[in-house]
C-alpha cells in the first residue's frame, strides 16, 4: 500500500513558486507567505497563479514531484514530471488493450458499473435520510432505472452502449441532483451540468472537485506505472488523461458529489463564496476555495473498508488501491477488474 503524502494547492492567482535550497517557497508580492521542504511533497497544483522558477520546476523534476497548472476554471493547461515510472511491459499491455475494442468495452463496463451503483446510493442514501420528510417518487423511479442499467452493464455491451448508458444514467441521476439540495435552495440549484465554464454555483463547486479528483486519479496511475493517457473509455485526444478520466468515474459520486452536497446543506459554503464573471462563468473565491480544500483533506483522511480488498483504508488511497488493482489485472493478477462499489 502506498503511503499517502502531500499535495500544494496554490489558488491565490498573485502566488510566485521559487526554490530555496531543498524548499519550495511561495511569495506574493515580495513577501514569503509558505515554505516546505520538497521531500514532503508528492505533487502541486496551481490554479491561475503568477509564475514559477525554472530552478524550482527542475529540482520537482529532479524529486519526482508533479506539477500542474490549471486554470481559473479548473481546465488542464500542462503538466510537468520527471521520468515515469514502472514496468514498460506493464504499459505495452495497456496500449495493446486500449487498441481492442472488446478489451476496452470490458474495462469501460467496469469503470461504469463502479460510478452509476454509487450514484444510485447517493440517491439511497437521500432516500433514508429525507424519505419521511419529502416526496421522494421521483429519485425512486430514477435509482430503480440505474439498478437496471448496472445489469445492462454486466453483458458485456460493446462501447458505444456502454457509453449510451452511462450518458442516460449521468441525465438521469443530474435531473434530480437539484432536490438533494436541502439548505440555500436560493443561491444553490442545479439546472444540468455546464462546463467550460460552469454556469452557476453548484456547477462550479462540482468541477472543482472533479478537477481535485483528476489529479488524484492521474497520479495513483503514474505510481502504479500506468499511462494515465490512454484510456478505455476516453479513446485517445491530444493532451486529454484518457485512463485518469476513466478511472474516476467510479470515485465521482462518493468523493466529490457527496462532499459537494454537504458542503452546501452544511452552510459550510454560501453564495457570497462565488465570483459571477461577466462572461456568464462561476468561479470559487480563493478564500472558499482554501474552504473547499480543507473539506477535500479532511475527507480523504477518513477511514473505510474497502469492498474488495476487505482493508481499512484512508478514502484519500482510494484512487491508489484501484490504480493497484488495475494494473494486477493487466499483468493478468486478477481474472477480471473490480471497480470500487460503495455500499
Amino acid at each position: 500500500m502506498r503511503k499517502m503524502l502531500n499535495v500544494l494547492y496554490v489558488t491565490n492567482p498573485e502566488a510566485y513558486l521559487s526554490k530555496d535550497g531543498e524548499n519550495l517557497v511561495v511569495k506574493v508580492g515580495s513577501g514569503e507567505v509558505f515554505r516546505t521542504p520538497i521531500h514532503y511533497l508528492e505533487g502541486i497544483v496551481t490554479f491561475g497563479y503568477m509564475g514559477a522558477s525554472p530552478a524550482l520546476l527542475g529540482m520537482c523534476v529532479e524529486k519526482g514531484v508533479t506539477v500542474s497548472f490549471l486554470t481559473d476554471y479548473g481546465k488542464h493547461l500542462a503538466t510537468i514530471q520527471g521520468i515515469p515510472h514502472g514496468n514498460v511491459l506493464l504499459r505495452r499491455k495497456q496500449y495493446r488493450l486500449a487498441d481492442q475494442e472488446p478489451e476496452s468495452a470490458e474495462l469501460a463496463s467496469a469503470f461504469i458499473i463502479g460510478k452509476i451503483a454509487n450514484c444510485r446510493t447517493v440517491l439511497r442514501r437521500y432516500i433514508s435520510d429525507y424519505g419521511d420528510k419529502v416526496e421522494t417518487g421521483e429519485i425512486e423511479r430514477i435509482s430503480k432505472i440505474i439498478a437496471r442499467n448496472v445489469i445492462k452493464l454486466s453483458k458485456k455491451p460493446d462501447l458505444d452502449e456502454v457509453r449510451g448508458i452511462e450518458g442516460e444514467t449521468a441525465r438521469l441521476y443530474f435531473s434530480v441532483f437539484d432536490q438533494l439540495i436541502v439548505n440555500q435552495k436560493n443561491h444553490f440549484f442545479l439546472r444540468g451540468r455546464s462546463r467550460r465554464p460552469p454556469r452557476d454555483k453548484v456547477n462550479a463547486l462540482l468541477s472543482f472537485l472533479y478537477t481535485l479528483l483528476l489529479h488524484e486519479t492521474k497520479s495513483a496511475l503514474q505510481t502504479v506505472g500506468l499511462d494515465p493517457y490512454v484510456g478505455f473509455l476516453h479513446r485517445d485526444r491530444p493532451g486529454r488523461l484518457g485512463l485518469a478520466l476513466d478511472l474516476m468515474e467510479e470515485f465521482r459520486p462518493y468523493m466529490a458529489d457527496r462532499l459537494a452536497l454537504s458542503l452546501i446543506n452544511r452552510q459550510q459554503l454560501t453564495g457570497s463564496d462565488f465570483i459571477e464573471k461577466e462572461s456568464g462563468g462561476v468561479i470559487l473565491k480563493d478564500n472558499a476555495r482554501k474552504a473547499v480544500l480543507e473539506a477535500w483533506q479532511k475527507r480523504k483522511s477518513e477511514v473505510l473498508t474497502h469492498p474488495f480488498l476487505d482493508e481499512k483504508i484512508p478514502v484519500g488511497l482510494l484512487p491508489y488501491s484501484q490504480a493497484l488493482l488495475l494494473a494486477r489485472y493487466l499483468r493478468g493478477d486478477l481474472d477480471r477488474y473490480p471497480p470500487f462499489v460503495w455500499r
